[in-house]
């Protein structure tokens, strides 16, 4: 099992200009813990609405990679995302699913992955270019490689330890997140 905030901050290393769109909870406290940036897009809300933003910006933004960053709850919760993912085929967009198997922000209940649930297969019969899982620190370059030149649309399920670690608040005024985003999107 992977260390959420090590294999977060790999992905997020030598970022150049990736679009970083983080959901609800523990996805955003890792992206800031890796280093705040004007080009991450924090959601503090929207449980189960990441990967539709981020697909919005991949097709709203067609030369530049968006990652999403997001954890197996927010996924579940937007599962008919991934169709309409597969149906828009945006080649730009790659999303990294933190599944620990639980509901971490809501007392860690247990969440339909840890029963078996395959996102990766259901990503797959979505007509995803590309998914995979990933359980090994040592796999981290590869996803990161992925989400910079990787034909999309792709989605890694990143297998990490049910662990609680303290949380990294970035700003959190979605005016001022929103603001922030669309001028570095300018430059």
């Amino acid at each position: 099992m992977l260390d959420r905030r090590a294999f977060v901050k790999e992905l997020l290393s030598d970022r150049g200009d990736l679009l970083v769109v983080s959901g609800l909870g523990s996805p955003t406290y890792d992206t800031a813990a890796a280093g705040d940036h004007p080009l991450n897009f924090y959601l503090w809300g929207a449980m189960g609405g990441t990967a539709m933003i981020g697909l919005g910006l991949a097709l709203a933004q067609p030369n530049r990679r968006v990652a999403v960053l997001t954890g197996d709850g927010d996924m579940l919760m937007g599962i008919g995302s991934l169709a309409t993912i597969g149906v828009k085929q945006p080649n730009n967009l790659a999303i990294v699913v933190l599944d620990n198997a639980h509901y971490g922000e809501t007392g860690m209940q247990p969440s339909a992955t840890k029963s078996g649930i395959d996102l990766v297969a259901t990503a797959l019969a979505c007509r995803f270019k590309l998914a995979r899982a990933v359980s090994r620190i040592e796999e981290a370059t590869g996803v990161r490689e992925l989400l910079h030149s990787g034909e999309g649309p792709i989605l890694v399920s990143a297998r990490i330890k049910e662990e609680d670690v303290p949380r990294v608040l970035p700003i959190r005024d979605g005016h001022v997140i929103k603001n922030r985003f669309i001028e570095a999107l300018k430059s």
